[in-house]
């Protein structure tokens, strides 16, 4: 039974904690802060609740997994989760509106070809059927297993297939990248380039130069559905939380790590801001790359995939908003009102150009009463991706305000007070570099979307969470929590899960 040093209480740190514990061992979590769950935070006033990170939950099956492997309790028996219907709502630039169903994906292709057009959901679907290949062509590498010394091969082949041509003698093209696919296969339709490319920009990617292979984010959404957690996502981290604490997982809040302790050329511990030495068998890391390189000065520890900088990762703006009056019966619990210029807005988040006039905006309304004071009031949270880094000004608030005002009637009639999240609020809750929220990992693009492996150039020294494979979210937390547990209890001969 070997005693492991955890840095940070994020959610990917928690799942392997409570996982190695149950192995047998000892983990000891260090985290700089008074409190666990990382960017799953939350925010109260005047009887108002607000998730400050991810406000619903994909792929639960992560946390199930977890739950059972961790006590052998359903995750339902600890957590209230709901199926949200419609999954989401989008508002497209012209006005149309589109609710697309949960986990439907012929309910999908019937709500575009009502709203966008006859042939819109063909088209949509013959995508998706795509978008599974490439699923099924990269799924165990880059979520199940470690990622492995050859991750070139990876990086190099581009899982999405190519696109054939009904004409006779014409050949099949392969899109590139995001935008490729929206060219090619939707002809430039606005309304579906914008439904394409929101996944895209929702998770801070470029759709110019995210490769082909982003066609995995709507496919998991609209595969496996989105879920709600009663009481916000943080119920979600606390669960985990409790459980690491039922499985003997010490905590230390306030205790900042300034070093990871090398002794006979492996990680033998770590060094405490107050200067004591902790020792330990294994340290676990689930801090950003910018706080793992001072952990470790002098050293390379994130491996050789070309990771992308902090620096270059958007961030997120989030406007909370306390509303007066009920929620009205209907509303759904997301909704995405698209921007005016999508042109605009991908140089304003990717080149420096400047902001448009109405960004897009992801609009979540709850509706669950353990978020507001009473049936009389409604709480709204508006998420707008951002360059890392961003200052933001009043003009940039009324900006969000005015795009969230095309899902909520009557906001500013409404309104009666807003909290402003920006991405330096982020990046002190979390470490990384601006604010920067890390996206899945995903293949092709030159290995530009991958991200540094769970084990690392140190022997004893393991990075987890969304800054390591398998990226960014809270499903990928947990996988590379499962990830970094299997890399210690077996060993480098480890080769995913079964």
């Amino acid at each position: 039974m070997a005693r492991i040093a955890v840095i940070g209480a994020g959610m990917g740190a928690m799942a392997a904690a409570a996982r190695l514990a149950v192995a047998g061992h000892r983990p000891v979590v260090f985290e700089r802060a008074s409190t666990y769950g990382g960017a799953v935070g939350r925010f109260e006033r005047d009887g108002f609740a607000f998730d400050t990170g991810p406000g619903l939950l994909p792929l639960p099956a992560v946390y199930r997994d977890l739950f059972i492997k961790t006590g052998k309790e359903p995750l339902e028996d600890l957590v209230g989760l709901t199926q949200v219907e419609p999954a989401v709502r989008h508002v497209f630039a012209d006005g149309t509106t589109a609710d697309l169903p949960n986990a439907r994906r012929a309910g999908v292709a019937e709500a575009l070809d009502a709203t966008v057009g006859a042939g819109a959901g063909a088209r949509w679907s013959a995508f998706m059927d795509r978008a599974r290949e490439a699923w099924d062509r990269s799924r165990r590498p880059l979520l199940e297993e470690p990622l492995w010394p050859n991750w070139e091969v990876l990086a190099e082949r581009e899982p999405y297939p190519a696109v054939p041509h009904k004409r006779l003698l014409r050949k099949a093209r392969t899109a590139v990248t995001l935008a490729a696919i929206g060219d090619l296969e939707f002809g430039g339709d606005p309304r579906l380039v914008a439904l394409l490319e929101s996944y895209a920009l929702g998770h801070g990617l470029d759709p110019r130069t995210a490769p082909a292979s982003a066609a995995v984010l709507p496919y998991m959404e609209q595969t496996f559905g989105t879920w709600a957690v009663t009481g916000g996502m943080r119920a979600l981290a606390d669960a985990v939380y409790a459980r690491c604490l039922k499985r003997k997982v010490e905590f230390r809040f306030g205790a900042a790590v300034t070093r990871v302790v090398e002794k006979d050329g492996r990680a033998a511990g770590v060094e405490l801001a107050d200067g004591s030495v902790e020792d330990a068998a294994f340290v676990v890391a689930g801090v950003a790359p910018g706080a793992l390189d001072a952990l470790v000065p002098g050293r390379s520890v994130r491996g050789a995939v070309p990771a992308r900088a902090e620096a270059a990762v958007p961030s997120r703006l989030t406007v909370h908003l306390a509303l007066r009056g009920p929620r009205p019966e209907g509303t759904p619990h997301r909704t995405v009102a698209h921007g005016t210029d999508r042109g605009a807005e991908t140089a304003w988040l990717f080149d420096g150009a400047a902001r448009p006039d109405r960004p897009t905006v992801t609009v979540l309304r709850p509706g669950d009463a353990a978020q507001v004071p009473d049936e009389e009031h409604e709480a709204v949270t508006v998420t707008v991706t951002v360059p890392p880094g961003a200052e933001v000004s009043d003009a940039d608030v009324e900006s969000v305000l005015a795009a969230a005002g095309r899902a909520v009637p009557e906001l500013r009639e409404r309104l009666l007070w807003h909290e402003v999240r920006t991405p330096r609020d982020i990046a002190e809750a979390t470490g990384a570099d601006g604010g920067a929220v890390p996206a899945p990992a995903l293949a092709a693009g030159r290995g530009e979307l991958l991200h540094p492996a769970n084990s690392t150039p140190l022997p004893g020294l393991l990075a987890v969470g969304g800054w390591s494979h398998p990226g960014g979210g809270l499903p990928h937390a947990g996988m590379s929590g499962a990830l970094v547990t299997g890399l210690i209890v077996e060993g480098p001969e480890f080769r995913g899960s079964q």
